[in-house]
């Protein structure tokens, strides 16, 4: 019964997408939406910033309606006089994922500037913003008019002068691409040269994976340098502050590896420089890490020696939706996800029901749901490195809050970094040597939990570092999320 129900609802998912004409309803222009989120735990409240009239629409003008069911937040757009939807698009934000960490749940309340692109409408549109009660069900949380015409409401930007925009790959119009904006962040003036071989690197490496690698005509890929003042990002643990164009920091949410910006406004206002559907932080920084929200932003660094593996990762969470496979690392999250309630993302599941599994039409008829694996091996492992881990990272920060040696420090990164390399390839080795290891099953351990959640692969770089593919799961996702951008 799942195969038939995925070819009859696929086909009307296609028609569904394509009933709205873009001419009747929009200009070829892009209206931003700015706004603030608000809120702790259980409350949350949306107040609107600005609104400005910005370049040509970068996104798709047939399919205009998001029906991938991903997400927390759903933006929808109505027209105004006949109340028909003609615009959605479903996202994660960092309020979203503030509403998860202990603070909020103590009822913290803090203030988060978000945005909205949609096409440029002809007409008053009713905007609205919908989020996902305990039940993931959506419920509207905010609605406003918005009267496209009212010069008093809606600003026009103006070109910043020191942005220069670097085109690294075109190969179609904008609204049957999918346009990516590399932004440079943390790139000093004499750094320029630096940035543009970052972004044609970063460029290559996308296209050495699937399902990227046989879609590369249907990218375009545009590089935005914006001057910072200094090299590199905050580091707080470390007593590190740099002046720069993005601000962004490591530790967000109190999390050690975890690299995001909270300047929503600077991040928009350089990267609308290009057409662009997906915004990418590119940090001029050497320590591991980075973060990826889908249909916001990610972000990434440049130098570190794990810096293709954390693109590839952070890409595969802010463009199609995908959760984190992994359970064992820290994370700044209290239950992200309920193992009552089937998670919204396409790679993981709660497995409340093995014979309707959301990707059992890929599931070998001999392969059993739940799927075994060396997991109690593999934790052994991995838990104790975790620790030692983390001893590392708090030893090397306070060496630098102390001011220490460079070279002393230089030896303990390499130290961290031999143990790292030989406790992966151990790790490896246990997924390789397993009985299902190219299998797709139900593997107990997701989405930052032990137990209770599945993922479909034993491995896949959504689970663990290094030169991984996507799983086959995953891999679909992301030509769906193609399709889509791409107008097919």
């Amino acid at each position: 019964m799942k195969r038939l129900f995925v070819f009859l609802i696929l086909p009307l998912t296609l028609i569904a997408q394509k009933t709205v004409p873009f001419d009747q309803y929009f200009l070829d222009r892009t209206l931003r939406i700015d706004y603030y989120h608000i809120g702790d735990k259980i409350n949350e409240w949306v107040t609107l910033d600005k609104l400005y009239k910005e370049g040509p629409w970068a996104g798709s003008t047939t399919n205009l309606i998001d029906t991938f069911n991903n997400g927390k937040y759903y933006i929808k757009i109505y027209d105004e006089q006949s109340e028909k939807l003609i615009y959605s698009r479903g996202f994660n934000s960092y309020f979203g994922e503030y509403q998860t960490t202990a603070a909020a749940k103590n009822g913290i309340k803090q203030t988060f500037h978000e945005s909205a692109l949609i096409p440029y409408p002809i007409n008053s549109i009713t905007f609205t913003l919908s989020a996902r009660n305990q039940d993931n069900k959506l419920s509207r949380i905010f609605s406003t008019k918005i009267d496209p015409s009212d010069s008093t409401l809606i600003t026009k930007h103006s070109r910043l002068s020191q942005v220069d925009t670097i085109r690294i790959l075109h190969n179609r119009p904008a609204h049957n691409a999918v346009d990516l904006a590399l932004l440079a962040e943390g790139y000093t003036s004499n750094e320029y040269d630096k940035s543009v071989a970052d972004f044609k690197h970063f460029a290559k490496v996308l296209f050495k994976h699937k399902p990227f690698a046989g879609n590369r005509q249907k990218f375009n890929i545009y590089g935005v340098f914006y001057p910072s003042d200094e090299s590199g990002c905050d580091e707080p643990t470390h007593d590190t502050y740099k002046n720069t164009a993005l601000n962004t920091t490591f530790n967000s949410m109190g999390s050690p590896r975890y690299l995001l910006t909270e300047d929503n406004k600077a991040l928009h206002d350089i990267g609308r420089h290009v057409p662009y559907d997906q915004l990418l932080i590119m940090v001029n920084q050497q320590r591991y890490g980075g973060g990826g929200i889908y249909n916001f932003y990610l972000t990434f660094t440049s130098n570190n020696e794990w810096r293709d593996y954390v693109f590839i990762h952070e890409f595969g969470h802010a463009f199609a939706g995908l959760a984190d496979e992994y359970y064992s690392s820290s994370t700044a999250y209290d239950a992200f996800y309920s193992t009552q309630m089937e998670p919204v993302e396409p790679n993981i599941t709660a497995l409340l029901d093995p014979n309707v599994l959301k990707w059992r039409h890929l599931v070998n008829e001999n392969t059993p749901i739940p799927t075994p694996w060396s997991k109690q091996l593999y934790d052994s492992l991995n838990n104790s490195y975790q620790k030692n881990r983390r001893e590392y990272n708090n030893r090397i920060a306070l060496m630098e809050r102390q001011r220490a040696p460079q070279e002393e420090i230089d030896r303990l990164k390499k130290e961290a970094h031999k143990v790292n390399q030989r406790v992966q390839s151990r790790l490896d080795s246990i997924i390789n040597n397993s009985t299902y290891s190219h299998d797709i099953g139900a593997f107990e351990g997701a989405g930052y939990v032990s137990e209770g959640l599945y993922r479909p692969m034993m491995d896949c770089i959504m689970f663990s570092k290094g030169r991984k593919p996507f799983c086959r799961v995953c891999e679909a996702a992301i030509n769906d999320i193609i399709d889509f951008y791409t107008g097919q």
